[in-house]
């Protein structure tokens, strides 16, 4: 079978300008360039903690998701409320995990330029996922509202905050 199956809404323009906000964020953490200050050994082992254990918590929310993975925020039809494994520690395992790598990656970078862009991965991530949640709540209804108010968003032991009231505008088409 096919690994990706666009069987969602078709993208709206802000969920594909979420997306290459992203890639482009994450490529300014890669973007070559020499260091320019030496870790000490310590940040570098953390660092290094964090890269791998970053990579294995999004591969253990890609894994979660099985066919229903998807690039864009976009739920697909017919698709389940995933609230066990890694969608049981944090609603967006995916993010996590690239936030986590990512930190890492840019402290091992040794260089401003990638801590800058994992600023800018940093917001990107928090658009999305918002914007992911609404989707979520519009295709689940009360069950996604239930499992927001119990699990935390991106960081693990944060407890969630009370949905918020007023929510936005979800783009034509979402």
């Amino acid at each position: 079978g096919r690994l990706w199956q666009f069987d969602c809404v078709v993208p709206d323009g802000y969920g594909l300008s979420l997306l290459g906000a992203q890639l482009a964020a994450v490529a300014g953490v890669f973007w070559p360039g020499e260091p320019r200050w030496r870790l000490p050994r310590v940040a570098a082992v953390g660092a290094a903690a964090l890269l791998v254990g970053g990579n294995v918590l999004a591969a253990a929310g890609a894994l979660g998701l099985g066919r229903s993975l998807r690039p864009l925020p976009h739920p697909p039809s017919g698709a389940t409320l995933r609230t066990d494994g890694a969608y049981g520690v944090v609603r967006h395992p995916i993010y996590a995990g690239l936030m986590l790598a990512s930190t890492g990656a840019a402290v091992l970078r040794a260089r401003p330029e990638p801590l800058a862009a994992l600023a800018v991965l940093a917001a990107v991530l928090h658009l999305k996922a918002d914007y992911e949640d609404q989707l979520l709540h519009v295709q689940f209804g009360a069950a996604y509202d239930e499992y927001a108010q119990r699990i935390p968003r991106i960081v693990p032991g944060i407890r969630p905050a009370a949905r918020r009231r007023v929510r936005r505008r979800l783009p034509v088409g979402a």
